[in-house]
């Protein structure tokens, strides 16, 4: 199933496709859910043969003035009692072991799926869409699939146990009471399709205000530095009292809904108690009979109004169904091929012993590159890097230069043509034996929750201490590091928040180094560094690099007069080719922008 534009949710119809999904999602838990069932189907047994017992007191004891069968009464009663008590607690406990599992389920294939989408879907996927998915929509599907399947379970068989039971008892009041249903189909008919669409708008509302808390936590130091906080308030206001209005008419809908099935519930209990009155004044039916027919009455039209409950309820979930499924039957846009998985493994289960090693010769064979939705960015793009050779990406905004590592990486495919890696279309290699030889520093380093010697440790996984210190040296972090108290124990904080960004970028280097890569991906790694800690990267560079294919992509030419070869790029072609003192000496493009850069300020 690809994934559903945020806006196609609204006016979609109901899906059983998207249930099918969801339902298959439940497979694991077959005997939690037959035993749930069972023990559903056990209280409205009970439910059912309430009355009966109150009917047996009723005419046997208290219409024919004889306690002479008080005891046997006070005991059925009391088993009645117990066995209530044991299967109420059996369910309960059983829903809420299912709720809690299905939600982990849920919750554990849609993480999975963001693991292997490749970078394109978060290129095109806002994180609070993600975001939602995750938490409040897994949750209350779980919610709802757990505790529906009790309701729907009992409502189903209680009715068929009292429309049976009703039949035998007196099957003139039954047809009598029966009667009301056209009226209730038409009414759940009608509020269906009015619950289930306001309930989609909801969900839709939702998704925007996570977004903009997301955005709102993450761009707290932009907002207050443009004084953006009014404008931002007004925003978040506009979709808040959006989402209240839905929510309100939703409410209002569900309010109207369960008070008309009361309506035509009473209604029936009317009928009843008047013909079965006239019936019980001529002699026909005992007052017990009436009491137990008029208590069948009421309990029927307890279980339709739970099952319209829990249909409004599933109309509600089907919002939060149709993302789910979007985000876990996603189909990736870049995928390996059946046999070069059966060769080589999956991310889960990598055959790394069929691994051919990775030497870090780079090829572009006449690529052409389209994203889906623009123009086209290399067209006929043909560049060789030989293993070893650092190569320097310089060119305005928009020239390529993110676009050719990103195909490097594999992050996206070829629109034509093909990259080869040792020779060979890198599509006959699985993703993984790519990604694990590659080493990546941002120009916006991405430093995860706990210590600095976790985050290091992220490069490689199994690195000793005694490799995550020596990492930290050769880019020189390891000396802010031991101005802590506590050293590389010392806790980052989500997002590095605790760190300065230069200490970051140096945290971030030693995580790519510590893998030891193949080819290693510079992307502005030093522009948002001071002109000491730049030094201190430029002498872990010029270390790092040897025996490394490395793509440096950089605004600030004085990182990058080391390369091996500088290319200029502009509107996806090379226009000069060549090393720092070669270029200059051509006085063209490149010599041009270094000048620029460097050229002193008059004051």
């Amino acid at each position: 199933m690809k994934q559903l534009e945020e806006e196609t949710f609204e006016d979609l119809s109901f899906n059983p496709g998207t249930w099918k999904m969801i339902f298959s999602y439940m497979k694991p838990f077959r005997k939690l859910i037959i035993g749930l069932i069972f023990f559903a189907v056990m209280i409205a047994i009970i439910d059912v043969s309430h009355p009966l017992i109150t009917r047996y007191g009723i005419d046997h004891i208290i219409s024919a003035d004889d306690l002479s069968l008080l005891p046997i009464f006070i005991l059925i009663y009391g088993f009645y009692t117990v066995a209530t008590a044991v299967v109420v607690f059996m369910f309960i406990f059983l829903a809420e072991k299912l709720r809690n599992n299905l939600a982990y389920q849920i919750r554990k294939k849609a993480f999975k799926k963001l693991q292997e989408l490749p970078f394109s879907y978060y290129d095109r996927t806002p994180a609070g869409w993600i975001m939602a998915r995750m938490t409040s929509d897994s949750r209350q599907l779980s919610d709802i699939l757990s505790w529906g399947i009790v309701d729907v379970t009992w409502g189903g068989f209680m009715m068929v146990f009292l429309l049976v039971v009703m039949f035998v008892i007196n099957w003139q009041l039954t047809l009598i009471t029966i009667t009301v249903l056209p009226a209730l189909i038409l009414l759940s008919l009608y509020f269906r399709i009015k619950i289930l669409k306001a309930f989609r708008k909801i969900r839709k509302q939702n998704s925007k205000i996570t977004g903009l808390y997301n955005e709102g936590i993450n761009g707290a130091k932009t907002t207050k530095t443009l004084v953006l906080e009014d404008s931002n308030y007004r925003e978040f206001d506009h979709h808040t009292d959006s989402m209240k209005r839905h929510s309100i008419r939703a409410n209002i809908f569900a309010g109207l809904y369960f008070p008309s099935i009361l309506l035509v519930a009473s209604i029936a209990s009317a009928l009843v108690y008047y013909f079965g009155g006239l019936r019980v004044y001529d002699e026909i039916i005992t007052v017990g009979l009436l009491y137990v027919f008029a208590a069948y009455v009421a309990q029927f039209f307890e279980p339709v109004m739970q099952l319209a409950n829990s249909l409004a309820r599933f109309q509600q979930a089907q919002a939060s169904a149709e993302r789910v499924v979007s985000l876990i039957e996603a189909e990736p846009d870049i995928t390996d091929d059946a046999d070069v998985i059966e060769t080589y493994g999956t991310i889960e289960q990598p055959k790394t012993e069929n691994w051919e090693p990775l030497i870090g010769d780079v090829t572009f064979d006449h690529v052409t590159f389209k994203y889906k939705k623009g123009e086209t960015v290399l067209h006929d793009f043909n560049l060789t890097v030989k293993a070893g050779e650092s190569v320097a990406l310089v060119g305005h905004t928009g020239a390529g230069k993110s676009t050719i590592v990103n195909l490097i990486c594999r992050f996206y495919e070829p629109t034509e043509g093909s990259v080869l890696i040792d020779g060979v279309d890198y599509k006959k290699r699985t993703m993984h034996w790519l990604h694990a030889h590659l080493g990546y520093v941002l120009q916006d380093p991405q430093l995860f929750s706990g210590t600095i010697k976790d985050n290091i440790r992220y490069g490689r996984l199994d690195a000793s201490d005694e490799m995550i210190e020596h990492a930290a040296k050769m880019v020189g972090a390891d000396d802010f590091i031991r101005t802590f108290d506590k050293g590389y124990d010392t806790e980052v904080s989500e997002g590095g928040s605790r760190l300065s960004v230069g200490q970051k970028q140096l945290i971030s280097f030693a995580r790519a180094l510590i893998a030891d890569p193949k080819i290693l991906i510079l992307d502005e790694a030093t522009s948002s560094v001071d002109t000491h800690t730049e030094k201190k990267i430029q002498q872990a560079i010029k270390t790092v690099m040897e025996g490394r294919t490395t793509f440096i992509i950089a605004h600030r030419l004085s990182t990058i007069v080391s390369a091996d070869r500088i290319l200029v790029l502009e509107n996806g072609q090379i226009i000069e080719s060549g090393d720092h003192e070669t270029l200059l000496e051509q006085s063209g493009h490149y010599h041009k922008l270094y000048t620029n850069q460097f050229k002193p300020i008059k004051t």
